[in-house]
C-alpha cells in the first residue's frame, strides 16, 4: 500500500505553486498578471487559462487602487463572496458583499419579470462604494453591468466577468470587452465563482505587498 506524504497547507501551497511553474514552462506572463493567473490555475487545476484570462490595460493597477481605497468588492453569487479572503480584505480596509439572497432583491426580480441576478446588479450601482465586481455565475449579471455603464450609472474600478455556462456565456464576455471599462474576463465558457474569487484573491495579494 502507497502512503501519501500529508503536508501542511502551507507547504502544499507552495509545491503546488512549483508544479504549475514547471507545467508552465517558459511561459511568460506580465509580472502584475503572473500571480493571478497561477492562482486561477492552482483553484481550477486548468491551464486553458494561461491563455483565456484576458486583462484591460489598467485592470490591476485599478482594482489595486480601488482595495487600498477602501471599495466593496460585490459578487453574483455567495460562492463566490465566501471564496474571498476576509483577513486580506480587512487588512486592506475594503469590504465584500452579495446582494442575490436579499428578500427585497427576489421580490424586485418578480415584479420586473426578471433574475435576481440583474437586480443584484441595479441594486449595486446604487453605492460609490461598490467599485470591484466579480462575476462568476450569471451572465445577465454582466450584461447588466455593461448596460449600466453604457446608461452612465455606474463607473466600476474593475469588473471580473468570469460567468460560466453555454447561453449568452460568450457572448456578454465578448460585449463587455467593448467598453473602456477595466476588466479581468475569461474569454469562452469556462470560469465560475471559485475562479472570480480566485482573481480578487490575488488581487488583495498584489495590494499588500
Amino acid at each position: 500500500m502507497t502512503t501519501l506524504d500529508i503536508q501542511d497547507p502551507k507547504a502544499i501551497e507552495k509545491r503546488s505553486f512549483e508544479i504549475i511553474g514547471e507545467i508552465l514552462g517558459d511561459r511568460v506572463f506580465p509580472a502584475d498578471r503572473e500571480g493571478i493567473v497561477k492562482r486561477v490555475i492552482h483553484t481550477s487545476a486548468d491551464f486553458d487559462y494561461a491563455d483565456n484570462l484576458v486583462f484591460s490595460d489598467t485592470a490591476v493597477a485599478s482594482g489595486i487602487a480601488a482595495l487600498k481605497g477602501g471599495c466593496t468588492v460585490v459578487t453574483d453569487t455567495n460562492m463566490a463572496l465566501s471564496g474571498i479572503n476576509a483577513g486580506n480584505l480587512k487588512k486592506l480596509g475594503a469590504a465584500k458583499a452579495c446582494f442575490i439572497a436579499d428578500p427585497a432583491i427576489a421580490e424586485a426580480a418578480r415584479a420586473n419579470g426578471t433574475t435576481r441576478a440583474v437586480q443584484s446588479m441595479i441594486h449595486a450601482a446604487e453605492s460609490e462604494k461598490n467599485r470591484i465586481f466579480a462575476i462568476g455565475n450569471a451572465p445577465t449579471a454582466l450584461i447588466t453591468l455593461y448596460d449600466l455603464i453604457k446608461a452612465g450609472k455606474i463607473a466600476p474600478a474593475l469588473v471580473i466577468g468570469v460567468p460560466v455556462g453555454f447561453v449568452n456565456v460568450v457572448e456578454s464576455k465578448e460585449m463587455f470587452m467593448e467598453l473602456d471599462t477595466p476588466y479581468i474576463i475569461a474569454k469562452g465558457r469556462k470560469g465560475g465563482s471559485n475562479v472570480a474569487a480566485a482573481i480578487v484573491n490575488a488581487l488583495m495579494l498584489e495590494a499588500l505587498k
